[in-house]
């Protein structure tokens, strides 16, 4: 086995691309080419750059910076308060039905911030390949990845002076921790890219 794992790197800009610039079927001069067979899911990790995610998560932040200005007044402190309370009560009456329906169930885990980083965490490993079955092809979406890790980072900013030494603590050991993994995998992915691709065995074309 290689010690550098192969990647196959989907680009599908590319793909739209040729797609809009292929002349009309009835000018086409010959048949088009069938798409070439997908490798076989024993290879490396592959690396999916989803164009249509990006396109989504754009059109997303352009909307939501024409909304700025049309922005409704934020509620007052007794609608506020208000709703909190009518939230809190229908999370409970929710929480008596389950455990009516499950006496045994123990009560769930309280809500904090370190559950919130741990859920970025989680997050971030799986989008770099993290969790993959044994036989299976990784699927990485680097740039997804990358997003998250930036909304870690960001979390670390907001929160600066407001964290208590444990939080904070464990805030900067994770982003340490998905940084490191991030630059290690772009690093395996800029070598293949710098590899000459391999000939066919001698008699194929």
């Amino acid at each position: 086995m290689s010690d550098n794992p192969k990647f196959e790197v989907i680009d599908r800009r590319k793909i739209k691309a040729e797609e809009e610039h292929e002349p009309p079927k009835s000018e086409a001069a010959a048949p088009a080419t069938p798409p070439a067979a997908e490798p076989p899911a024993s290879g490396g990790p592959r690396l999916v750059v989803n164009e249509e995610k990006g396109e989504q998560e754009q059109a997303a932040t352009d909307s939501a910076a024409e909304q700025e200005v049309e922005l409704p007044a934020p509620p007052t402190a007794e609608e506020s308060t208000k709703q909190k309370a009518a939230y809190d009560a229908s999370s409970q009456r929710l929480e008596d039905l389950i455990r009516a329906q499950n006496p045994g169930a123990g009560a769930p885990p309280p809500v904090t911030f370190d559950a919130l980083v741990q859920q970025f965490y989680i997050s971030a490993m799986i989008q770099m390949g993290a969790g993959t079955q044994e036989g299976q092809r990784p699927r990485v979406d680097i740039l997804g990845a990358r997003n998250t890790i930036d909304l870690l980072g960001i979390l670390a900013e907001k929160t600066k002076g407001n964290l208590t030494e444990a939080e904070d603590r464990t805030l900067q050991s994770v982003l340490f921790d998905v940084r490191m993994a991030f630059l290690e995998l772009t690093s395996m992915i800029n070598m293949q890219a710098m590899q000459p691709p391999v000939p066919p065995p001698p008699g194929k074309k």
